[in-house]
């Protein structure tokens, strides 16, 4: 058997799609949901990924700006920026892209934003919220894999799922919204990660497994059951002599091995990558929506 291939790029359309009588409404009460991004440093990564939500905005008709910060920022001139945004009715969403400098504490510019405008979905207040099943806003790269599994017909409901890795940006928030007892959820999860003794005996006995631990194809073919739903999160680089970069984008997992035995997989590009995308822009309409309340 060779697994169907999920297609992030057509169900992130789909959602993309689905937003749109919200914009509408919106607009008919004059608020148009704006997005701001900032950016500290030359990251590379982070500055296709900046511009990459830039382009989704404006393919959207919504509005957003992208602030950038020289690399030597000083943690409180970022926080007074955030204090700024916070401020500002116009803008709804607010992300300060991750990477941080070394001088910035993680902890200081995520607890700086507004929970109201925490589109990314880290102040501690809106974690709190999703872990006991009352989210403001779902995370946008968790809440794209749900979406995925569920739309592509393979509801967790019932289901072992094993998550490989416990970030605090996709693991431990992805286990907090698949173990609710609510639609969209009702999974058994098991969560592993680099400590994980014998990784294989958990992820052989998923029925849906989850790969983000940012360990380029550790996830091999004799590691998982026939059947097995894989939604591989992780983006790495490895060198590749035949690309003119020198090197291609892979998962966590093995893919053209675990495929045939999978009954779903998504690639890497073009999987879970645009649901993250799609996701943030429902997290950016849905902050808009709750500033009217």
């Amino acid at each position: 058997m060779t697994g169907d291939i999920i297609d992030g790029k057509r169900v992130a359309d789909e959602i993309r799609g689905e937003l749109q009588a919200r914009l509408e409404r919106l607009r008919a009460r004059g608020v148009n949901p704006g997005l701001t991004a900032i950016l500290v440093g030359d990251n590379p990564g982070s500055q296709l990924y900046v511009k990459m939500k830039g382009r989704a905005c404006e393919e959207m008709g919504m509005a957003h700006q992208t602030i950038t910060m020289p690399k030597d920022t000083p943690q409180d001139v970022l926080l007074r920026e955030v204090a700024s945004l916070n401020r500002d009715p116009k803008v709804h969403g607010i992300l300060v892209q991750q990477p941080l400098p070394p001088q910035i504490a993680v902890e200081a510019a995520v607890t700086a934003v507004d929970p109201r405008k925490d589109v990314d979905c880290f102040h501690p207040d809106n974690v709190g919220r999703v872990l006991i099943g009352t989210p403001r806003f779902a995370p946008a790269t968790p809440a794209g894999v749900v979406e995925l599994l569920v739309r592509s017909g393979n509801d967790p409901a019932g289901k072992d799922v094993v998550i490989a890795g416990r970030s605090n940006i996709v693991g431990k928030p992805l286990a907090a919204l698949l173990m609710q007892k609510a639609p969209k959820a009702n999974a058994t999860v098991t969560v592993v990660h680099s400590a994980t003794r014998d990784l294989a005996a958990h992820t052989r006995r998923a029925d849906i497994l989850v790969a983000a631990m940012g360990a380029p194809q550790t996830i091999r073919a004799d590691m998982v059951q026939d059947g097995v739903v894989v939604i591989d999160v992780a983006t790495n680089r490895i060198p590749d002599a035949t690309k003119k970069s020198g090197y291609r984008t892979v998962g966590d997992v093995d893919f053209d091995a675990v495929k045939e035995k999978a009954k779903a997989i998504t690639p890497v590009p073009g999987g879970v990558g645009p649901m993250t995308i799609a996701m943030l822009l429902v997290n950016t309409v849905r902050a808009a929506e709750l500033a009217l309340e």
